[in-house]
């Protein structure tokens, strides 16, 4: 059984402002960095032996779907676990999103958690790795700073666990 993680990756100046925020915490604050490049997550990590179902899917969808707008702004957090720049979907994103979740879940073997379909919190992950000793700390120096940014949802990238760490296998472009 191979390991996979399916996700919308974030461009743009909000990937370049997590990539500064992430490292600059990560630095600061002696965390461990996230593994995957700023993105919110479509399919949580799931293992088969059977990708190319998953793969077909992904190659149609992308092909009928056309890429919409994002928003981040802002923080969250969830427990003291986790800080993340907050995710806002347009109407038609979420509509691009639920279509997808909608497709996946077609999969016999594909389970969804009550966390990861259609109503999950969207995210971008700045730090989540043994943060609670910090955790105040880390929230205060994140939140100085003005997080802003239009981008889209215009991908789906399918990343493989590969020598302890994820390797993008595809990135499929909304059209």
């Amino acid at each position: 059984m191979e390991r996979y993680v399916i996700v919308c990756a974030i461009g743009g100046a909000a990937l370049k402002f997590h990539e500064k925020l992430t490292s600059s915490v990560c630095y600061k604050f002696n965390k461990k960095r996230t593994k995957l490049p700023a993105h919110f997550t479509i399919k949580a990590p799931f293992e088969t032996d059977k990708i190319e179902k998953v793969e077909n899917i992904l190659e149609k969808f992308s092909i009928n779907n056309r890429k919409v707008p994002i928003r981040l702004e802002g923080y969250g957090k969830f427990r003291e676990d986790v800080i993340y720049m907050a995710v806002k979907m347009s109407p038609e994103a979420k509509k691009v999103h639920d279509k997808l979740i909608d497709q996946l879940q077609e999969i016999p073997w594909m389970k969804f958690k009550s966390n990861e379909g259609k109503n999950k919190v969207f995210h971008c992950t700045i730090v989540s790795k043994k943060i609670k000793d910090r955790f105040k700390e880390i929230w205060n120096y994140v939140s100085k700073y003005s997080c802003d940014f239009n981008e889209y949802f215009d991908n789906i990238s399918l990343y493989h666990w590969e020598y302890n760490t994820w390797v993008l296998l595809k990135k499929y472009e909304l059209a």
